[in-house]
């Protein structure tokens, strides 16, 4: 089983990117790939720049990518109530190409952030919207205050509560597959 793992955010210091790799390590004899939003940055989506230069070459690279999963772990970040402007300039580019974004591939959907409610604003959005782009969202996790509850010096869930939860998610998941 092929992973392909990303957050929807530029930081260089990602915690949802951080939350991504942790999360798809946890799946049992995969193959994992993390991908970087800045590996795949573009100008800013118009219609006129898309009429200048067509498909943006490194949003086809993208789609090719998740074009190889059997699996997308997505971390969310989220910027005043919604997706990051990187992720949602890099979807847009995307969608001009190919409607079904994320290809009908399985889907672990999550979000984190510093505050209480760990993203579920963005994950909300995701969840309505996503899956008219393809995205099989077959389950949903938000981690909540991050520098609480995960220690970045070791990569991991460190409150156990949401370390149980996740793993249960990850179990189930290999399950269905």
């Amino acid at each position: 089983m092929k992973i392909i793992a990303f957050a929807g955010s530029n930081s260089q210091n990602s915690i949802n990117k951080k939350l991504a790799t942790h999360v798809s390590h946890l799946f049992e004899n995969a193959e994992v790939e993390i991908l970087d939003l800045n590996d795949y940055s573009i100008p800013l989506f118009s219609v006129d720049f898309e009429k200048e230069i067509g498909q943006a070459e490194k949003a086809v690279a993208f789609l090719s990518k998740l074009a190889s999963a059997d699996l997308i772990v997505l971390s969310l970040a989220e910027n005043n109530g919604n997706y990051s402007a990187a992720f949602k300039n890099l979807f847009d580019w995307c969608s001009r190409i190919q409607k079904d974004v994320f290809q009908n591939k399985p889907m672990l959907l999550m979000a984190t952030s510093p505050g209480e409610r760990g993203g579920k604003s963005v994950l909300e959005i995701a969840q309505s919207n996503l899956p008219r782009y393809g995205a099989d969202v077959k389950f949903v996790y938000s981690l909540p205050a991050f520098y609480k509850n995960f220690d970045v010096e070791n990569g991991q869930i460190s409150n156990p509560e949401f370390s149980d939860a996740i793993k249960n998610i990850v179990e189930n998941f290999q399950k269905a597959m």
